[in-house]
């Protein structure tokens, strides 16, 4: 399979975020080996690092997302609204990406998979992360 850019890497790794919300309480080392045999899905050190990432680091991302939701639980958001912003917290604070590109990302995500009214919630939440972050 053909080398993929971040940008591609980071769609598929928001709809494998996003496939896992429908298997809650199962093994994510199964889910991700069955969509990456079923989809052919490509070996991405990114996708792969990513995906665990998150899921390693959920209770510390959902807190911070939740901190910064205003009043909203990260149970009551659309699972894809849910799996961009996790995705992006998990970039801003595990990975060496500006986080102004995080949040440029998600939104692209957002205005691509997720309804319209989506796009100014997800990026003011993450506008809110990243100021949090940026005052430590």
């Amino acid at each position: 399979m053909a080398i993929i850019s971040r940008k591609e890497a980071r769609e598929i790794l928001a709809g494998l975020l996003f496939e896992t919300e429908f298997h809650a309480g199962e093994d994510v080392n199964a889910i991700f080996a069955l969509a990456v045999e079923d989809r052919d899905i490509p070996a991405d050190e990114y996708i792969s690092r990513g995906y665990f990432g998150v899921y390693d680091n959920l209770a510390e991302i959902d807190a911070l997302i939740g901190e910064h939701s205003k009043g909203w639980k990260t149970e009551r958001m659309s699972k894809m609204s849910r799996s961009i912003l996790r995705l992006c917290v998990y970039e801003m604070l595990y990975e060496e990406i500006p986080y102004r590109v995080s949040i440029n990302e998600a939104v692209e995500l957002t205005k691509k998979f997720d309804d319209e009214k989506a796009r100014p919630f997800v990026n003011g939440i993450l506008n809110s992360v990243k100021n949090a972050l940026e005052a430590k």
